[in-house]
């Protein structure tokens, strides 16, 4: 017995066809929106996140040390705030405005007015550029300048060590 092929049959045939070169037309589509996709996750996952608490020690050319706190806010705002012995020798250390910037890559740099405890009869304010790198997602290394704001004096060059506290998250 032989089967009368039928109007419907015709239509239903068209359709498979149909779809089947939009299925093929569509694959390139796709994986291109699967690969970019990924691409934007993984360099997400690979970008470091500069906003934090930083704990930052300082070694100046002439081997003097200084702490403090770098404190990266959204935006591109920050504070540090001075964390070695000398700075509590008056009053106490005072949280200043600081900035960062994230530029290529990872590296970043941050900057702001501090003012270091001179013995125990003065301060010397300036201000402090760091440049530096992202060696881990916890951990960034680089060069420091510190320029004096006030005197003929010339600027502190050295290098800093910046590790965020209680890790990263915080």
């Amino acid at each position: 017995m032989k089967l009368q092929a039928t109007k419907s049959d015709g239509i239903c045939a068209q359709i498979k066809s149909r779809v089947k070169k939009s299925v093929k037309a569509a694959r390139p589509l796709l994986l291109a929106l699967i690969l970019s996709t990924s691409c934007a996750l993984f360099a997400h996952a690979e970008s470091q996140n500069m906003i934090g608490k930083w704990n930052v020690e300082i070694t100046f050319a002439n081997d003097e040390h200084r702490s403090l706190r770098f404190d990266a806010q959204a935006g591109g705002k920050g504070s540090f705030l001075l964390t070695d012995a000398k700075s509590n020798v008056w009053e106490g250390a005072k949280p200043s405005d600081a900035s960062w910037a994230q530029v290529e890559g990872k590296s970043v740099t941050f900057s702001g007015e501090t003012e270091f405890p001179l013995g125990n009869v003065g301060r010397d304010p300036g201000k402090l550029m760091f440049n530096g790198k992202f060696e881990t997602a916890d951990l960034i290394t680089g060069e420091v300048e510190f320029s004096p704001l006030v005197g003929e004096r010339p600027s502190k060059h050295g290098t800093f060590k910046a590790v965020r506290a209680g890790g990263a998250g915080q």
